[in-house]
């Protein structure tokens, strides 16, 4: 693969929502960048004038730590003879991951071996995310781009509940210690906010102290400026710099490299125009989600449930999915916006169910989780790719953390490019799918935690209501 001496930084997403949260940060910093589902080659990249970053949604999240291993030596690799002095592993801004799912700890292992590293900068707070990072501890907005209540990770309405990874604990020290054996030393907030050659200095005692993986503390924008400065300082294109941590450290160089001047002013993005009608795919069983289906559906958008106890009993996924597509492209045919979804919160039967089909296979739980958001997600690609196919629909929402990269490969999507800003964490993009129906749509891709009530109302107008 041919080296790009232009690239800044490139970056592995473990999802699809999270690394369209990380492209939109990189872009409003006027950085160009463009997200590609699988790394890049030479000839991709040839395709694109002017790239600055590169992203590469991947799927780790929802993997076992062997599994994620296996994926990640060899795009590691793939980025790291892109030339780029930074190359960053991209995990969800509540740190969705344990011991045996998407384990942080293990891609940390697989990233220092690959990069040789003098230690593994962790940066998980996002102010602009409602995210931040107060003594080692994780504290979350309900709601991102809201103004929900804020609360410690481990008592976070949605998140203590997620269904795959529920947090129990806000310390991501003690968090990630169950997930590697390497030390973790803390940047905490009266470092971060030193001058800057104190800062330096507390950053290079830690290492000293033999601290492998340091977190920093984050609670305001100028927090993460700071950090981005101290983190580039240990970065050069022989040398690349290997990071872990939520689009944070996108935010955290951008500013930086503003403020130095050694990137262009952040771009002007005119505001997403109106459509006509709106075709959600939905994989999310978040509360917030569950309450932006509700308010869709008071607002005359269509509801289309998939049968996902059928799936999970191992009925064949194209005669499942044959009635939801006839349905969705029947709604769009009669003027109406539609919302296709494996469930409408953890209140929905359908996941009780599910798991117990899923069981009566004899599939462990470690099985369930992994399987379940491939099953869902490639169902749901698969209904979008028809109904898009038969019907004028402009813009597609896909909803849903793990069930997202399944989704987009389902789709055939190759890369997505920013066009428009539409919710924070969440940009309006161009899909690029050489063949397929998606080429060319404007796409939105949204995690559980993404948005207000109105969200899909704003993704259908195009401005907050």
């Amino acid at each position: 693969m041919a080296v790009n001496n232009q690239l800044l930084l490139a970056y592995y997403g473990d999802d699809f929502t999270g690394s369209t949260d990380a492209l939109e940060f990189l872009s409003r910093a006027g950085i160009k960048t463009v997200l590609f589902m699988q790394p890049p080659t030479a000839e991709q990249l040839l395709q694109y004038k002017n790239l600055q970053a590169i992203g590469v949604a991947g799927l780790t999240r929802s993997m076992s730590p062997d599994d994620m291993e296996a994926v990640l030596k060899p795009a590691f690799k793939a980025l790291k003879l892109l030339g780029a002095p930074h190359v960053h592993y991209k995990v969800c801004s509540t740190f969705d991951s344990s011991p045996t799912i998407g384990s942080i700890g293990r891609a940390i292992d697989v990233g220092a071996e690959a990069f040789k590293a003098p230690f593994v900068p962790l940066l998980v707070a996002a102010p602009a995310l409602g995210r931040y990072c107060f003594f080692g501890n994780l504290f979350a907005r309900m709601g991102i781009g809201s103004k929900g209540e804020v609360f410690r990770l481990d008592r976070h309405p949605s998140m203590r509940c997620h269904p795959v990874t529920p947090a129990d604990e806000s310390d991501l020290r003690v968090h990630l210690a169950k997930q590697t054996d390497k030390s973790i030393g803390l940047m905490d907030v009266f470092k971060i906010t030193q001058p800057l050659e104190d800062a330096r200095q507390s950053l290079k005692t830690i290492t000293q102290s033999g601290a492998k993986i340091v977190l920093f503390d984050g609670l305001e924008e100028e927090h993460l400026r700071q950090a981005g400065q101290l983190i580039d300082d240990y970065a050069d294109r022989q040398s690349p710099l290997f990071s872990v941590g939520s689009s944070g450290i996108e935010m955290a160089l951008g500013s930086y490299w503003q403020s130095a001047h050694e990137v262009n002013s952040p771009a002007t993005w005119a505001a997403a125009d109106e459509v006509e009608q709106l075709l959600v795919i939905s994989g999310s069983c978040s509360p917030v989600t569950s309450r932006q289906i509700e308010t869709a559906l008071a607002h005359d958008f269509e509801s289309i449930p998939i049968n996902t106890t059928a799936l999970a009993q191992g009925a064949d996924i194209k005669a499942t999915i044959l009635p939801v597509i006839a349905a969705a492209v029947n709604s769009i045919h009669q003027g109406k916006s539609v919302i296709i979804h494996t469930s409408t919160g953890n209140h929905d039967e359908r996941i009780k169910d599910a798991k117990a089909m899923f069981e009566k296979r004899g599939w462990d739980a470690q099985t369930i989780r992994t399987q379940t958001p491939k099953i869902f997600g490639t169902a749901l690609g698969l209904v979008a790719n028809a109904v898009i196919n038969q019907t004028n629909i402009k813009r597609l929402v896909i909803a849903g953390g793990d069930t997202s990269s399944y989704t987009a490969r389902a789709l055939g999507i190759e890369a997505v490019e920013m066009i428009a800003p539409l919710w924070t964490g969440a940009p309006l993009c161009k899909a690029y799918a050489p063949g397929k129906p998606v080429d060319g749509l404007q796409v939105n891709i949204k995690g559980g935690q993404v948005g207000d009530d109105n969200y899909y109302l704003t993704a259908l107008k195009g401005k907050p209501l």
